[in-house]
């Protein structure tokens, strides 16, 4: 996984583009109407039950448009929130909260929607070993937006990019002729670029599990598609040779009797590219 570091800067990146994007040379509407000094109030009022996530983000967007905004914070990331909670007011020039205004409620609705739908998922493997864990099937450019939605809401990141963990899937080892000339060739790129990446491996039947387990180094088989039967019987030959992972159209309705076969993991693109953002409303008062 990346560093606290590196995901700080991807968020930092995200502010500044965003802005860049919603403001341009001006925004004018604010400019025009309202005086430049003037100072003003809103709240962050929530319409939709949920869990609320992207607060702390709203910080950071407030603090980069205007330092001098003050929040008056009522509620943490991770709560369950209701219609007609108050999450934060903020307090100052009102051109400046304008400015923050679409950044901060098209980030925390995105987020709030799936923290919302990660903790279901949570939820239900309560009492489990399984952890739930995201994809990288994200939005392009708020990817760590995403990721720490999920963390809010209960559920563990994956690999953040293709560069912090190796991951054979199906067309790596197809393209590369095999399964085990395609591990032997990632530890011998590792080796040489000295890197020290975990491996995670696809394996799309119950062949390929016992080809897998006769390589040393590998971190967790990805079981792919694999029904209840044979994603049991995929555990049980693994054992504790390495983690489990099983993925590919899990649902809700499902999650529960995946994690019943025993795997470590499972991973579901559901929780980010298959929500819709919470209403959230950002109201003078």
């Amino acid at each position: 996984m990346i560093s606290e570091k590196k995901f700080n800067k991807e968020v930092d990146l995200i502010i500044v583009n965003a802005i860049r994007e919603d403001i341009g040379d001006g925004d004018h509407s604010s400019l025009a109407s309202i005086p430049y000094d003037a100072i003003g109030k809103a709240k962050l009022l929530v319409k939709e039950d949920g869990i609320i996530a992207g607060i702390e983000f709203a910080k950071r967007v407030f603090d980069y448009v205007d330092p001098g905004l003050k929040l008056e914070q009522l509620m943490e990331d991770g709560t369950e929130v209701k219609y007609g909670d108050i999450c934060f007011y903020v307090s100052g020039n009102s051109q400046s909260i304008l400015k923050s205004e679409r950044l901060i409620l098209n980030a925390m609705q995105r987020m709030s929607a799936i923290s919302t739908k990660t903790k279901k998922f949570v939820d239900v493997l309560a009492g489990s070993k399984t952890k739930i864990l995201d994809t990288r099937k994200t939005t392009p450019g708020i990817r760590a937006l995403e990721k720490w939605a999920v963390r809010i809401g209960g559920g563990e990141n994956h690999r953040f990019a293709l560069y912090d963990m190796i991951m054979l899937k199906d067309n790596h080892i197809d393209f590369c002729g095999g399964i085990t000339k395609a591990i032997q060739q990632t530890k011998e790129y590792l080796f040489d670029n000295h890197l020290n990446l975990k491996i995670i491996i696809e394996a799309r039947n119950l062949k390929e599990i016992k080809e897998i387990l006769q390589s040393e180094g590998v971190y967790r088989i990805l079981i792919d598609n694999f029904n209840y039967e044979d994603t049991k019987t995929a555990v049980a030959l693994i054992g504790d040779k390495c983690l489990t992972e099983s993925s590919g159209g899990i649902t809700l309705e499902t999650v529960k009797k995946y994690a019943a076969c025993g795997v470590d993991f499972i991973s579901t693109g559901a929780i980010t590219h298959s929500v819709c953002n919470m209403d959230l409303s950002l109201k003078a008062v």
